[in-house]
């Protein structure tokens, strides 16, 4: 598997893990890495939530909801590690967005203070959402005020709140997470299907950029803040340090799957497609898999976050570059496919 934790801090064996939103992209690589290497994975998941992909790891599944504290008793109880990942990117409407992330986060924070008092670390999973974006030519910092500019991004940094409230009764760590790249992720597999239509979306302006991360090195970079004392309390960016465009990771995207020759979707067109995903997924009360909120946010701002502080206080570097995780998610991708 790519990220080897040879020489690093780890976790010691068997220890016992949480893992919330564990059907999730990211969860589910955590998962089966921590199960790979030989803990005891207990996986939160909600009455409905897809168990193709878990059902075939040796963990364990535990029914709960981030919203109802009382069914988190069973989960967080006896555990030495709390990696909580649950939350939503994409919701119907504003105030599902709250419930799920911010409060869902403060039910896991109250759950575990009152079942779990000698929990060793809480690894929560932020994003850089709730910092919000980059001035054009500024690359952001911890230190610098978060001005979130979505409701997504507003409610993961209410989250973040959450978790800070608990002061030094619970050992945490934030980790503000760039955009994650690697197989399983729904954004990246909706781009590859119209790749393979020979349609190229033209996602932000030609000069947007972001922050980005692949999904080994983010899981190795989870468990290593599990596992180090010196994260206890801090907030950390995760990036490979390396910002890119987003029609630059399409194209990289494209050349990995070796398609070639594209119809440009511009980004009206993209537009109206959100537009009325967003008004089907009302009808039927899902989290739509676009939104104009999204588009938008790629388009008009720069997502460009720092790395040094997690490399200088906990000796944490990124080992994959853009390229080399195209390559292992396509190589990954064939391996699940067999």
């Amino acid at each position: 598997m790519p990220g080897a934790m040879m020489g690093r801090p780890n976790l010691a064996e068997h220890s016992r893990c949480l893992v919330t939103g564990a059907s999730g992209f990211i969860g589910s690589h955590l998962a089966a890495t921590l199960a790979a290497a030989g803990h005891e994975v207990a996986c939160l998941v909600r009455s409905g939530s897809r168990r193709d992909f878990l059902s075939t790891l040796p963990v364990r599944l535990v029914e709960g909801d981030c919203r109802d504290r009382r069914s988190l008793q069973a989960a967080v109880t006896g555990v030495d590690y709390i990696f909580h990942l649950a939350g939503v990117i994409s919701a119907p409407d504003r105030q599902t967005y709250f419930d799920i992330n911010s409060t869902g986060t403060k039910n896991l924070v109250e759950a575990c203070l009152a079942w779990n008092p000698a929990l060793k670390r809480l690894v929560h999973v932020s994003s850089i959402a709730a910092t919000g974006p980059s001035p054009r030519g500024v690359t952001l910092t911890e230190s610098d005020e978060c001005r979130p500019v979505s409701d997504y991004g507003r409610s993961k940094l209410e989250a973040e709140l959450e978790v800070r409230a608990a002061g030094k009764r619970l050992p945490w760590v934030i980790i503000r997470s760039s955009n994650v790249i690697g197989p399983r992720q729904k954004e990246l597999e909706e781009s590859i299907r119209l790749l393979r239509w020979h349609i190229k979306p033209l996602i932000g302006r030609k000069d947007s950029r972001t922050s980005v991360i692949g999904i080994w090195d983010l899981v190795r970079m989870l468990i290593q803040a599990a596992a180090d004392d010196r994260a206890i309390g801090r907030t950390y960016f995760i990036t490979d340090g390396k910002p890119v465009s987003w029609r630059r990771i399409t194209d990289k995207v494209a050349r990995g799957a070796g398609i070639r020759g594209f119809l440009p979707l511009p980004f009206p067109a993209l537009y109206i497609a959100a537009a009325m995903a967003e008004q089907i997924a009302r009808w039927r009360k899902q989290a739509p898999p676009l939104t104009r909120e999204q588009l938008i946010s790629a388009r008009n701002y720069d997502w460009v976050y720092a790395s040094e502080a997690i490399a200088r206080e906990l000796d944490m570097i990124p080992e994959m570059d853009l390229d080399e995780v195209v390559k292992q998610t396509f190589a990954a991708r064939r391996a699940e496919d067999n």
